[in-house]
């Protein structure tokens, strides 16, 4: 197994740390929206639980299943930059329409846009990480990334509250202010990245013909379908902030909830990231699905404010242990010059999955109630282990 020294968060590559700080600038945009938007559909446009799982699980889906487009075009193009650019562009252009928004039809097209932004980005970004990172610091790169863009999560979510008691509930003020770090995100990417050269550029080919799909080894698609699998077993973070303000939460504070979340998602992704560079990933994948599991059963039986921030610190706990942990191990199967692919695909399966669960989770609360949304979740937790132990050979 690869060992890296102590020294390893300073030989991380600048550009790492120029995307991870784009990417918390992002979620500092995204988040401050985020972690109020369930309640704003449902409490002030009089939106459904239902609705609002379809519309969680569309967009979420959305941003997963671009991804394969651009990850292929970057591929074929040989250059990531533009996508990355263009993508936090779209998500920053999205931020306007959900102050202005006053019907299902227009948050709806902000909330899919926004994630058709991320689509965009993701997987050119998550390419050019594994592009600029030495192999035995590949682990702890993903993890410093996801860190930082988790930062962004929880700060996002805490001015959201502090806004939100200072405006009495105004959720559209804090809606607009949210512009303004997302165009920050853009303006330091545009800027402060320069795109490495790629050395001994063979022609240009279709990423996604019959021999270059051919060229992708059968380890990386186990991991391809652990990861639609694990992402069923994964729904939108939303049904915390529901779970929440079913718990009785004051509204202005539902937010502390995807605050706990993420400052604990943040502090744990760089150094079980890190740890992934020196022990088996499929072990580490494994406690961290056991971690979901927990969570989904606490939750499921949440009554209190004391039980839900338990269920909600081990859903953070296992975001941290596996989200930059299944980004290395794409990686770690594809092909240099097929991982813009690569990504793409793995987030199609994702994407897919993540539109299934989050719609069956919504469905699941609004006919039978929020316990079994998170039982379902555990469910697919087993099966997701099931799956874990179909290892072939030569996967991580």
């Amino acid at each position: 197994m690869a060992r890296i020294s102590n020294t390893a968060l300073g030989q991380i590559p600048a550009g790492v740390w120029t995307l991870g700080f784009v990417s918390l600038l992002m979620d500092v945009s995204s988040e401050m929206i985020h972690s109020l938007l369930p309640m704003f559909m449902v409490t002030t446009l009089g939106i459904s639980v239902a609705a609002v799982g379809l519309l969680e699980g569309l967009a979420e889906s959305t941003a997963l299943i671009v991804k394969v487009f651009s990850g292929v075009l970057s591929d074929y193009l040989g250059k990531r930059k533009g996508l990355a650019v263009l993508g936090y562009a779209l998500g920053a252009l999205s931020k306007p329409l959900f102050a202005l928004s006053s019907s299902f039809g227009l948050v709806a097209t902000a909330r899919l846009l926004d994630r058709f932004g991320k689509g965009i980005r993701g997987a050119p970004r998550d390419a050019l990480v594994a592009d600029i990172t030495p192999k035995h610091l590949r682990g702890a790169a993903f993890g410093l990334r996801q860190a930082l863009d988790t930062v962004g999560a929880f700060v996002g979510p805490l001015l959201g509250v502090g806004l939100m008691l200072l405006w009495a509930n105004d959720f559209r003020a804090v809606f607009w202010v949210a512009t303004l770090p997302g165009w920050l995100a853009v303006a330091l990417l545009f800027f402060g990245l320069h795109e490495p050269r790629r050395q001994h550029r063979e022609p240009r080919s279709n990423p996604i013909s019959r021999g270059n799909i051919r060229r992708l080894p059968g380890a990386y698609w186990w991991v391809v379908g652990l990861g639609a699998v694990f992402t069923l077993a994964r729904f939108s973070e939303a049904f915390l902030v529901l779970r929440a303000q079913q718990d009785g939460i004051p509204t202005a504070l539902v937010p502390l909830v995807m605050v706990a979340m993420n400052i604990i998602y943040a502090g744990c992704a760089y150094p079980f990231g890190k740890l992934s560079d020196a022990m088996s990933r499929r072990t580490l994948l494994g406690a961290g699905i056991v971690v979901l599991l927990l969570a989904d059963l606490v939750l499921a039986s949440s009554t209190g404010w004391m039980a839900l921030f338990v269920g909600v610190a081990l859903w953070g706990v296992h975001m941290g242990m596996t989200q930059g942990l299944l980004a290395a191990m794409v990686a770690d199967t594809a092909p240099q010059d097929l991982r813009g692919t690569a990504y793409g695909v793995f987030n199609l399966a994702s994407g897919l999955a993540m539109l299934v669960a989050s719609t069956l989770a919504g469905v699941l609360w609004q006919v039978w109630g929020a316990p079994s949304t998170f039982y379902a979740g555990a469910l697919f937790c087993v099966l997701s282990l099931m799956a874990l132990s179909w290892k072939p050979a030569g996967s991580s």
